[in-house]
């Protein structure tokens, strides 16, 4: 089999089945939310404003979707110093929002919303986005990949597939967290 057409076939088979792992993710996400308004139904709900840091965090992620999107279109005219300075900066504040989201489980912990103890509504907000967070993690060993391998100057304007479905991963987190922003701050 020529390098051609295996490239040709890691192309069909990786974009769908990406796509099918973020369904599958969204849906995790919908079944939690879900859960969230139901539960909200009850008496027992406790009220509270959304903690200010995880603002913070959604500046870093939405910053390292910028990025990211410089480091893809940066790869379609062989701008190797672009994908690798557009992946870097992705993945370094791909961290930022790691070590923010850590600031605000703190802030909350300082401020009594507790894990368990406190409010079934604190722990549905630490399910939703320590999930959130573990996805995060994974796109950051995405991104440490890409970055490594742009590094190397293995993205071309021919061959990025490995850099676009990286991509493809951390603009849905990023939009997921916007999604996810969005209903814990309106739906309380």
């Amino acid at each position: 089999m020529e390098v051609e057409e295996k490239l040709q076939i890691r192309e069909k088979v990786g974009k769908p089945l990406l796509i099918t792992g973020m369904v599958s993710i969204f849906m995790i996400f919908a079944a939690l939310t879900s859960a969230y308004i139901v539960r909200q139904a009850d008496g027992d709900w406790l009220t509270f404003d959304l903690p200010a840091p995880f603002y913070t965090s959604t500046v870093f992620i939405v910053l390292s979707s910028i990025t990211m999107w410089w480091a893809t279109k940066s790869v379609k005219t062989n701008n190797q110093q672009g994908v690798s300075l557009g992946v870097g900066l992705s993945l370094l504040l791909g961290i930022g929002f790691v070590i923010s989201q850590v600031f605000t489980y703190n802030f909350m912990i300082e401020t009594g919303l507790y894990f368990t103890g406190t409010n079934v509504s604190s722990s549905f907000l630490y399910v939703i986005t320590g999930l959130h967070l573990a996805h995060i993690i994974s796109g950051i060993i995405a991104l440490t990949v890409s970055f490594i391998n742009a590094q190397a100057g293995k993205y071309t304007a021919e061959n990025h597939l490995g850099l676009s479905l990286s991509a493809m991963y951390w603009h849905f987190l990023d939009v997921l967290w916007i999604y996810l922003l969005l209903f814990l701050l309106f739906i309380r």
